[in-house]
């Protein structure tokens, strides 16, 4: 049995393989309103086989955007555009799935493919809307960046409360899975991280306290949605900087995000910072965010998804099969080519050429690759995706 094609049922939710699309922002909403970019791009995944779609970082309020170009769910006019998406990958046998997100004092930056940081003056000049972002402590994100207000209790039942309107609106909206993002030094996880978090109440402090109000969030959203509909967390599994957050505490978290109902962790790493600092023990290769998923499952004996630089076919295949995570997660390789899962079906020898294809290109495909054998040329992009794959 290859595994990467075995189906997987949480809550019910089956999908047809373990392949997932990573959310990735694409910073091209217009007033948080999706647009025909947006159901082209989710649409081509779902085509290419994926078992599970999701859509990017969407925000649970107009001032928890990352950049003017985050969509939202913060209104219910943002419903209709989602759910156009969401019928789109349902079309083609895939499930859908949206990540929601509070940018905290990373949000009001400029776009990544604009250059990233913080608005400048120029840009202000140029019709980018500013806003002064919150946070657990009065401490910005780096230098250049707004200094974050301290969320007071009533702010933080108000960001609460916007994580279950929007949830809710996802469900209303079709998707098939919630993911809460509580990674790359967004709100939720600015709260988890000492980096970030110097409050002195309740809030902050003791690892338990860290915690807290994560865990509210997820306890709140859990009892809002559907007890069919799964709910994922996405971590930074390790902050990859000394006294920030590590993964002995993410296994903690992980055990009581299972009590409260969270069927998946997607872990991820890094994205916090503090003054002065960088990510000096990252090493990036590939696979190098697996053992963390795979420490994850094992000691908090929860499904996890594993996220990093996982290209090949087999490297995928091998993750799951030594019980390493449950879901393989893949962003950029799927920019690239966004038919992968189709070309490791063929790779496994689980499929004839294009069977599995949509019928629309199988066709075409079918006749495109017997003229060529014909006529004795190579199939260049078969080579050619594996290699890069490799």
């Amino acid at each position: 049995m290859v595994k990467l094609f075995e189906k997987a049922i949480f809550r019910g939710v089956e999908l047809r393989n373990r392949i997932v699309i990573s959310p990735m922002g694409m910073y091209s909403a217009e007033n948080g309103y999706v647009t025909p970019f947006h159901l082209v791009h989710y649409g081509k995944f779902a085509m290419g086989g994926a078992g599970l779609v999701f859509v990017e970082q969407t925000s649970v309020t107009r001032k928890g955007r990352i950049t003017n170009g985050d969509p939202g769910l913060w209104e219910d006019g943002q419903i209709d555009g989602m759910r156009q998406i969401a019928h789109v990958i349902k079309a083609q046998g895939a499930r859908a799935a949206i990540q929601i997100n509070h940018g905290g004092r990373k949000s009001g930056q400029q776009r990544a493919f604009r250059g990233n940081g913080p608005l400048t003056d120029r840009d202000i000049e140029m019709g980018e809307e500013v806003w002064d972002p919150v946070g657990p402590s009065d401490v910005a994100f780096s230098d250049g960046f707004r200094t974050p207000r301290p969320l007071s209790h009533d702010g933080l039942v108000g960001v609460r409360d916007a994580f279950v309107a929007t949830a809710r609106r996802a469900v209303l909206a079709g998707f098939d899975v919630i993911e809460l993002h509580m990674a790359h030094g967004y709100l939720l996880q600015s709260f988890l991280s000492p980096l970030a978090n110097f409050r002195t109440d309740d809030y902050g402090g003791s690892l338990e306290s860290r915690m807290r109000f994560p865990l509210e969030v997820t306890r709140a959203v859990r009892a809002a949605i559907p007890s069919s509909t799964p709910l994922f967390v996405r971590i930074s599994a390790t902050d990859w900087i000394d006294g920030g957050w590590e993964i002995e505490d993410s296994v903690v978290f992980a055990r009581r995000l299972k009590e409260l109902g969270v069927d998946l962790v997607d872990c991820s790493t890094g994205g916090n910072l503090r003054a002065g600092s960088t990510n000096a023990n990252l090493a990036r290769g590939p696979g190098y965010q697996v053992p963390f998923a795979e420490q994850v499952r094992r000691e908090a004996e929860i499904a996890t998804g594993a996220v990093g630089m996982i290209r090949s076919f087999d490297f995928a295949e091998r993750i799951l099969q030594d019980g390493r995570a449950d879901l393989i997660f893949l962003a950029r390789q799927m920019l690239f080519n966004p038919f992968w899962a189709h070309h490791a079906a063929e790779h496994f020898g689980l499929t004839g050429k294009f069977e599995d294809w949509p019928e629309q290109y199988g066709w075409w495909l079918t006749k495109w690759h017997g003229a060529l054998h014909a006529s004795g040329e190579s199939p260049l992009d078969e080579g050619r995706l594996r290699d890069a794959a490799e």
